[in-house]
């Protein structure tokens, strides 16, 4: 991971993040985009969760709540104080943020990752049910509506940029900018030295304190972190959507698909949870009309991955026969 990326790997990324920004030139499927668009916002989901998790070793079962907060947060704000999307995706991320400090500052502290799974997914449902009850503000399951769109703007050389649920085009773009900017995020995190201490204290933690590091501290700024890049991808999602429910945005099989983006795409890698979250959102659109079904085949996924592809599918080139011809020529 922290090896100097090579040509070869600096081409690759250039030649998807191309790909990517060139899609909408080619084609201009609504139903298609839509699709990309929220496999993206997942994406940024699954690689904060796996920041937290595969990265760090912090085993949470309730990041959707951060999800939730920085959807409702955005939203509540942008309908009662008639601010602006693009501001308040950021409070959205911001209030995720300090509600993953808050739980995170007692909870952290925990050496036994079992109880902080228990603990974090408990906090979860706290979160779902006081959405649920507050119908005053949330309305409930009623539907939380009425939530403001971005506001288009004029590009030169390009023209008029309009978010409408007629031209997804716009949402694509912002989406691809969100994805981007979390990837850099975390990237440029386990690049540094913070990175080496994060590797450190997921596999021991006794080790990596007893080489100075702040276990607290830097458990705390990983926490803080993935809630605030979950925040806003789920604000995002509010604006995008335009109507919001406790299930939708803080159910447990919202966790649960998120688990298994990254387990089927790979764990603790960094491309890994954008590949899961790629196949796993096509999948749920195909799976569409089996309901709670659904679940049984992420299950599925999840067992085969843990069974044949213990480090998911960004790694089955290992598994074929000229890698492992090349791997056995340089070991001689």
């Amino acid at each position: 991971m922290f090896e100097p990326l090579k040509a070869l790997h600096w081409l690759s990324v250039l030649v998807v993040v191309a790909v990517m920004v060139g899609l909408p030139l080619v084609t201009q499927d609504t139903y298609l985009l839509h699709v990309l668009v929220l496999a993206m916002v997942f994406g940024v989901f699954a690689s904060a969760w796996n920041f937290v998790t595969g990265f760090a070793g912090l085993k949470t079962f309730g990041h959707h709540a951060f999800f939730a907060l920085g959807a409702y947060g955005s939203a509540l704000i942008g309908i009662n104080a008639g601010i602006s999307p693009w501001v308040t995706i950021w409070l959205g991320g911001l209030i995720a943020a300090v509600a993953g400090l808050l739980i995170g500052l007692p909870v952290l502290r925990i050496r036994s990752m079992p109880h902080v799974a228990i603990v974090t997914l408990g906090f979860a449902e706290i979160v779902r049910i006081t959405l649920s009850n507050l119908t005053e503000i949330t309305r409930g399951e009623l539907g939380l509506w009425g939530i403001p769109a971005f506001e288009g703007f004029t590009l030169p050389g390009i023209g008029e940029v309009s978010f409408s649920p007629a031209d997804k085009m716009a949402y694509y773009y912002l989406a691809l900018i969100l994805l981007l900017l979390s990837m850099v995020v975390i990237t440029a995190l386990m690049r540094s030295k913070t990175g080496l201490s994060i590797i450190a204290m997921r596999d021991s933690d006794d080790a990596a304190e007893s080489l100075g590091i702040n276990l607290t501290r830097l458990k705390l700024l990983i926490f803080v972190v993935s809630s605030f890049l979950v925040g806003v991808a789920g604000a995002f999602y509010a604006h995008y959507i335009s109507i919001l429910t406790p299930t939708a945005v803080a159910g447990l099989d919202l966790m649960i698909l998120i688990i298994a983006m990254v387990l089927v795409g790979g764990l603790s890698t960094l491309t890994g949870p954008l590949v899961g979250a790629l196949i796993l959102t096509i999948l749920v659109e195909l799976l569409r009309d089996l309901d709670t079904f659904r679940l049984l085949i992420y299950g599925a996924l999840i067992i085969f991955s843990v069974m044949f592809l213990p480090r998911g599918l960004v790694t089955i080139g290992e598994f074929l026969p000229w890698r492992r011809r090349s791997a056995d020529d340089e070991g001689t």
